[in-house]
């Protein structure tokens, strides 16, 4: 195993664009277990960088919404960074996550992510539905790459696009 996960060796970017579904995930100190109809909502920025709009239904069948921006790292587009803070704060060093594409189908249906730490794993469809064996084998190159998958959250999903009330 290397020190860190491998990527897919470039992203369309213009493919990637879009919404996904959220088949599983490892856990996350900001988003609850229980959570359910998850889906992130990539669109490009007029300054070149990526909107991230992430969307789900908490454990109390609230809306809830996060708004953030990713930016690649490199010419491959597989090693984006992402924040979550609000845009001015943005500047403040560590306060960006890594979002690495460890695996993704030729035709931009599947998407495995990860972090280079391997905390964090999401597995992602373009339909909320992704079949057993697909999952199975995405899941596989997971755990291959390191990743333990002991804790692995499968949320509720419906397929509905989670809408936000005006504020």
């Amino acid at each position: 195993m290397s020190a860190t996960p491998h990527t897919v060796a470039h992203v369309d970017l213009d493919r990637y664009l879009g919404t996904w579904f959220e088949i599983c995930r490892l856990p996350l100190k900001w988003e609850p277990d229980g959570a359910r109809d998850i889906t992130a909502t990539y669109s490009l920025n007029d300054d070149g960088t990526i909107r991230v709009d992430n969307r789900c239904l908490d454990e109390e069948g609230k809306p809830t919404q996060a708004l953030g921006q990713a930016k690649p790292v490199d010419d491959s587009n597989a090693r984006l960074t992402v924040s979550f803070l609000p845009e001015y704060l943005r500047w403040i060093p560590f306060t960006k996550g890594d979002y690495w594409i460890l695996r993704l189908a030729d035709d931009y249906s599947v998407s495995l992510v990860g972090t280079p730490d391997r905390k964090n794993l999401w597995l992602l469809s373009r339909s909320r539905d992704l079949p057993q064996a697909v999952r199975d084998d995405y899941l596989a190159t997971a755990r291959a790459e390191g990743f333990d998958l002991s804790a692995l959250i499968t949320p509720a999903q419906s397929g509905k696009m989670v809408e936000i009330p005006p504020s």
